[in-house]
């Protein structure tokens, strides 16, 4: 027991409660200490029951049985190897950011479930975060089931497949997928590699209470270099358009 205890410790803070909670909850329904009604996304108990819970049990709530545990476990997996590796990687030492990027994934698939009448949240929340990493170390080999590699880019869509083969659902994986992209692209891409504006950053009321931290482990992702930049530094080194700056960085003052 205490090397699970000393496992648990060490996984990074926000996704070891993330963690702890995607195991809690699914337990408390299969005990049945709260019916699983209670705990699914329905759009009328939200909005005009005023059942303001049911957003953050579904995210967390997944209906464990014969048909189902298989692929539960494995995206509990996935949450805790990816969310692992952007906490400790790109967004180490930045525990606001990080929750940002959660919170951001979250308010959108909360909408679009409310939209499409989605019950469960949880695996397109683990698909988006999955999403955000393997954009961020996108030439990254990866190894997948059967010896499988291919690079980090496409495993959110080889994950879908995978999902789909083993009783997931196509629209759930796919609109984590889309809402990892919109944080990519607004966050990253678009400011970074574009040159456009910063359209998303993290409030200043989430440093308040996740001020930033010193240390910390790295090396699971980097953002993308800016394109744009280098490009403006040669043209400046030849005498041509001035160079207007690096673009925006995560977490930067």
């Amino acid at each position: 027991m205490s090397d699970i205890g000393d496992w648990f410790k060490n996984i990074p803070f926000i996704t070891r409660y993330w963690f702890a909670g995607s195991i809690l909850v699914p337990l408390i329904g299969k005990l049945g200490l709260i019916s699983p009604v209670y705990l699914v996304l329905w759009p009328d108990a939200f909005i005009y029951k005023f059942q303001i819970w049911r957003p953050i049990s579904s995210t967390l709530y997944f209906p464990v049985g014969p048909g189902t545990g298989f692929l539960y476990l494995v995206n509990l997996y996935f949450l805790y190897q990816y969310s692992t590796r952007l906490e400790t990687g790109v967004f180490a030492g930045r525990p606001a950011d990080f929750i940002f990027m959660l919170l951001f994934n979250w308010i959108c698939i909360v909408i679009t479930g409310l939209i499409m009448d989605m019950q469960l949240l949880m695996i397109p929340l683990i698909m988006s975060v999955l999403y955000v990493w393997a954009q961020l170390n996108r030439d990254t080999i990866v190894s997948f089931w059967f010896g499988t590699r291919f690079k980090a880019c496409y495993l959110p869509w080889v994950i879908l497949g995978f999902n789909y083969i083993i009783g997931g659902s196509i629209v759930n994986e796919l609109i984590g997928n889309l809402v990892g992209h919109l944080y990519f692209f607004l966050m990253f891409k678009y400011p970074m590699d574009l040159g456009g504006r910063t359209l998303l950053s993290t409030p200043q009321f989430l440093y308040r209470f996740f001020p930033r931290q010193r240390g910390g482990v790295s090396g699971f992702g980097v953002p993308p270099p800016s394109r744009r930049h280098a490009a403006d530094e040669q043209a400046g080194a030849r005498g041509g358009r001035h160079n207007w700056g690096q673009g925006f960085r995560l977490g930067d003052d």
